[in-house]
């Protein structure tokens, strides 16, 4: 979990690194900052509990850790799609960079069309409202991650693959 929290480090440090709104940007890097620091009090804990055997205080201290380390992964997928929205430079020629602008742009686009769908629905009730019944979630970033297949998601996308793996490599 610990490195999980690491590759979302990453990735909302590149794209606060190219999102154009500097607002976005500073939110994006907030969140990441705070995401690093729990994820590394999480690692602490977890060495920790595994010297010092099981106690109910430190099962407790390990589970609250990694309570506030999937709230701050979701503040950072927030704060990330609040950057995608409001859109991103040209990154440079760098891979992991190129591949998590091409992700961001991917489900920018899912959520264009699926915004424009709604717009176009005329599926109204008696007051002109849009009725919610039925009615699909907007798509997230989150949501775009899940929808890989598990197999996928660890395979390597380039022949000369090196050992490490990408953002874009590794589930979030």
């Amino acid at each position: 979990m610990v490195s999980d929290g690491q590759v979302v480090v990453k990735f909302g440090n590149i794209l606060a690194k190219h999102c154009l709104d500097q607002r976005c940007s500073m939110e994006l890097l907030r969140a990441t900052e705070h995401t690093q620091s729990i994820s590394s009090q999480l690692s602490i804990v977890a060495r920790v509990k595994a010297v010092t055997g099981e106690s109910k205080a430190s099962s407790e201290l390990l589970l609250s850790n990694v309570q506030n380390l999937i709230q701050s992964v979701q503040h950072v997928w927030r704060a990330a799609e609040a950057a995608c929205v409001k859109g991103l430079g040209q990154p440079p020629a760098d891979r992991e960079e190129e591949e998590v602008a091409a992700f961001c742009q991917q489900w920018r686009k899912k959520l264009t069309l699926y915004r424009a769908k709604e717009a176009l629905n005329s599926d109204r009730d008696e007051l002109g409202l849009r009725k919610t019944r039925g009615a699909k979630a907007e798509p997230t970033l989150m949501s775009l991650v899940q929808e890989q297949p598990l197999w996928c998601r660890n395979i390597p996308k380039h022949p000369n693959s090196r050992k490490e793996h990408t953002v874009m490599d590794r589930h979030l």
